[in-house]
C-alpha cells in the first residue's frame, strides 16, 4: 500500500485556502440561517428580496434575468425561489410591459416590510462577524472581488 501522506501539498490542513474558505463559509452560513430564521426566510430568499429592493431603488424595471445576474443565482433557481416567495405573498411577478418574454418582479408591502427588517439584522450580523478583520476589511473585500473577477464574476 502506498503512503497516502504524499498526495497533500500542505503540512497542515489550515494552510489550504480552499479548506479554510469552506470552513468559514459553513460557519457564516450557519449563523446567517439563525439570523434569518425569525423572518421565515432562507438565505436565497433573503438575497433575492434584498436585491429586488436594492435594484428597484437603482433601476426602473427589475426583471428575473437582471436579478439572476445581480445575485449570481442561476435563472432556473431564481425563478423557483421567486415562485415560493410569490406563494408567501412577498413578491409580485408580472409580464414585462415591453418584453413579453421577461417577468418584472417587485416586493409586496409585506415583502418590503420583512426585507427592511431582515436587512438590518443581516447587516448587524455581518458587521459583528467580519469585525475581526478590521482594519483589513477593505483588503478582504478587494481580495474577494479579485477571486470573483478571476472566475468570470
Amino acid at each position: 500500500m502506498s503512503d497516502q501522506k504524499d498526495v497533500f501539498s500542505y503540512q497542515k490542513a489550515e494552510e489550504s485556502s480552499g479548506f479554510l474558505l469552506w470552513q468559514v463559509t459553513n460557519l457564516w452560513q450557519r449563523e446567517i440561517r439563525k439570523t434569518l430564521e425569525p423572518f421565515g426566510l432562507t438565505h436565497s430568499q433573503f438575497v433575492l428580496m434584498a436585491s429586488i429592493h436594492w435594484l428597484s431603488l437603482h433601476q426602473q424595471d427589475v426583471t428575473q434575468i437582471l436579478l439572476s445576474g445581480h445575485t449570481r443565482i442561476d435563472p432556473m433557481t431564481t425563478s423557483t425561489v421567486l415562485r415560493s416567495l410569490q406563494a408567501k405573498g412577498l413578491v409580485i411577478r408580472t409580464e414585462h410591459p415591453v418584453d413579453t418574454r421577461a417577468k418584472t418582479v417587485g416586493l409586496t408591502e409585506e415583502g418590503i416590510r420583512i426585507t427592511r427588517l431582515a436587512v438590518v439584522a443581516v447587516e448587524k450580523f455581518d458587521r459583528e462577524f467580519f469585525s475581526v478583520l478590521e482594519p483589513e476589511l477593505e483588503n478582504f473585500h478587494s481580495g474577494i472581488k479579485q477571486l470573483m473577477k478571476g472566475r468570470g464574476g
